[in-house]
């Protein structure tokens, strides 16, 4: 099993809003396992944690967000903006022992 963290470092003022985005784009997606903000260490964290089987089936999951997809049109409409709340970001993913 895999784990992803994709972190977000946020525009202050804008990572409660960030995470809500997140929430309400990504509801009923079964590999969303938590959407966090930070309590200590750096401020203005998002991280947006989900989990697969393998890296083949994270690979696929991207799969159904091809351009002009019904997914990725709903995802793009829910997500509308988020790229001006956030300042730069990265991806962790890690081997769950």
């Amino acid at each position: 099993m895999i784990i992803i963290h994709d972190t977000f470092i946020c525009k202050p003022g804008n990572a409660s809003k960030l995470a809500k985005k997140f929430k309400e784009a990504m509801t009923g997606m079964p590999e969303l396992v938590n959407i966090m903000t930070d309590m200590t260490g750096q401020y203005n964290r998002v991280i947006m944690v989900t989990k697969y089987e393998n890296l083949s089936d994270y690979e696929k999951s991207w799969e159904k967000y091809k351009p002009d997809s019904p997914e990725m049109k709903k995802m793009d409409e829910a997500m509308a903006g988020y790229h001006d709340m956030y300042q730069t970001g990265m991806r962790e993913i890690y081997q769950v022992w």
